[in-house]
């Protein structure tokens, strides 16, 4: 059996991202370990919070809810702030993601790596799929912490298919849907989401976990404008949209392979 590390930089990103891959996994006897970056301080704020609650404590509590319905072995947390958007004012505070420096994160991480003698590590690609700060770090992060980990383990990054999800987009318009949402318009960090099919190496179809994938991400339930947003789907939209996990594998020749990227190449 293998040990496999997901890196992701906020809580509620390992269940819309990656969930469906840890779960079959876990399912299949592997380790699966998740290592959270920060707080998500910049998420939304519910209503509901108790007298001495915090954002971080209740986003801290739904992720132990979406590890237990993933079935997670274990999550770490780096103790890392919510970096915010590009070009707010947090992205350089003190104790910030972006902020930290490189070697010192990717130590912990690779830190991690030992402990669990980890065999594969996966974080995002290079602009962290939509050019969000600290999810554009946790692929510098990830690479580092591969490169000083004792026992180098294969680094995988999980991506969005901008192919596909143009195309659920010209079918939601065909379907008199009004949608404006374009992946192919300039996000975060200016550039459009995800990656080109062209470039991605592996598809995984988790469409038989999907209701664990929504599990997960009903876990956050406090985040109602994105994981609201999410939930609020069709079913049948839901999978179309979630149902499917990509990753870049660098070094690997060009092709997109359906297939399982974790055990085996």
């Amino acid at each position: 059996m293998s040990t496999i590390v997901f890196l992701h930089a906020h809580p509620d990103d390992e269940a819309s991202q990656t969930s469906g891959s840890m779960a079959r996994l876990v399912d299949e006897g592997h380790r699966v370990v998740l290592v959270v970056a920060t707080g998500g301080e910049h998420g939304t704020v519910p209503e509901d919070l108790a007298d001495g609650e915090t954002l971080v404590d209740r986003r801290r509590r739904e992720l132990e809810t979406s590890a237990r319905a993933i079935g997670l072995h274990r999550v770490v947390w780096l103790g890392y702030a919510d970096s915010g958007m590009t070009g707010w004012e947090q992205n350089a505070a003190a104790g910030a993601f972006t902020a930290a420096d490189l070697d010192e994160a990717a130590g912990r991480v690779a830190a991690v790596l030992d402990d669990e003698d980890a065999d594969v590590v996966v974080g995002y690609d290079w602009h962290g799929g939509y050019g969000h700060p600290d999810h554009v770090k946790v692929h510098h992060v990830l690479h580092r912490a591969a490169e000083l980990a004792a026992r180098r383990p294969r680094v995988l990054e999980s991506t969005m298919n901008r192919d596909a999800m143009r195309e659920l987009a010209r079918l939601a318009r065909a379907a008199g849907q009004q949608d404006d949402w374009d992946p192919d318009r300039p996000m975060d960090d200016g550039n459009p989401m995800g990656t080109p099919e062209a470039e991605i190496h592996w598809q995984v179809d988790v469409t038989g976990l999907i209701d664990r994938k929504r599990a997960a991400l009903t876990a956050h339930a406090s985040q109602t404008s994105d994981v609201g947003m999410m939930l609020a789907m069709p079913p049948e939209v839901f999978t179309a949209v979630f149902g499917y996990e990509h990753f870049v594998e660098p070094g690997r020749e060009a092709e997109m392979v359906r297939g399982w990227p974790f055990t085996g190449r």
